[in-house]
């Protein structure tokens, strides 16, 4: 049930994209202690943005998950903004993560509800 939404100015190969979706997807499931199983990760690169007036390399993130605390929240985006510096060259200050707790009655799966 977790879902990371990465948009980014930078562009990734298209042969490094599935070893960086993997990391990410890795990093989220041990984050929120989810089965990677539910877990879904999503690469926009390459992308026409603009972070405080500067095309330098950027991104913003969206972060949505059943039961997603704000103690994980903040983890989350040390750990995010670890990985994005460390694959992608993305200064943490050039860095937006959005959070979201979802209620489970609202995350649809498998043609149903997980509440």
């Amino acid at each position: 049930m977790p879902y990371l939404k990465l948009n980014t100015n930078v562009d990734v190969d298209n042969a490094k994209s599935p070893e960086l979706l993997s990391q990410l997807s890795q990093l989220v499931a041990a984050e929120t202690g989810k089965p990677e199983r539910y877990v879904l990760v999503e690469l926009n690169a390459g992308k026409a943005m603009l972070f405080a007036g500067s095309a330098e390399p950027l991104a913003y993130l969206e972060c949505k998950s059943i039961g997603l605390s704000a103690k994980q929240a903040k983890s989350l985006s040390a750990a995010l903004s670890r990985q994005l510096e460390t694959a992608l060259a993305i200064p943490a200050n050039r860095i937006y993560i959005e959070f979201g707790n979802c209620p489970a009655e609202f995350w649809g799966w498998n043609g149903s509800t997980f509440g």
